[in-house]
């Protein structure tokens, strides 16, 4: 799978400790940043990972910042996109197939990496669960953010 990794400086240390971990699983990384443990504003990067998604450059994204939650916040904000902050295994992979998330967003200063990356790879190998229930309410998220189709 393609997929976009970024986050902040409270996220660095996390996701440098992640990236090899996900390249062993077979998974092709685009990094866009931060690249140094230098303070730097996570709506930047993660608008660049929103946008390598929606435009079919990466399939998934993760996001790293000191609790993921503004790191979803920033996600959010972008029409289209869904992301959730997911520091347990039923949510990662929950999120995906209930509500067709495509961005997990984990703190650096909340989980390590070992969880970090079972969390990963629980939301990466989830599917849409496609029943008319779910797509009904994914639909109607799509509407509230002006990305319906």
């Amino acid at each position: 799978m393609r997929i976009a990794v970024g986050g902040d400086h409270a996220g660095f240390a996390l996701k440098m400790q992640v990236l090899d971990g996900l390249r062993a699983l077979g998974h092709e990384i685009e990094d866009f940043g931060c690249y140094t443990p230098e303070p730097v504003d996570f709506p930047d990067i993660a608008k660049r990972i929103c946008e390598a998604i929606l435009s079919g450059r990466a399939e998934r994204g993760v996001m790293f910042c000191g609790t993921g939650v503004g790191a979803a916040i920033a996600c959010n904000k972008v029409p289209g996109i869904r992301a959730c902050v997911c520091h347990d295994l039923y949510t990662a992979h929950q999120c995906v197939e209930h509500d067709d998330v495509q961005v997990i967003a984990l703190g650096g200063q909340i989980v390590g990496h070992t969880v970090a990356l079972e969390l990963i790879e629980r939301f990466l190998n989830a599917r849409f669960d496609g029943s008319e229930e779910f797509r009904r309410r994914v639909d109607k998220l799509s509407q509230m953010d002006g990305s319906a189709r």
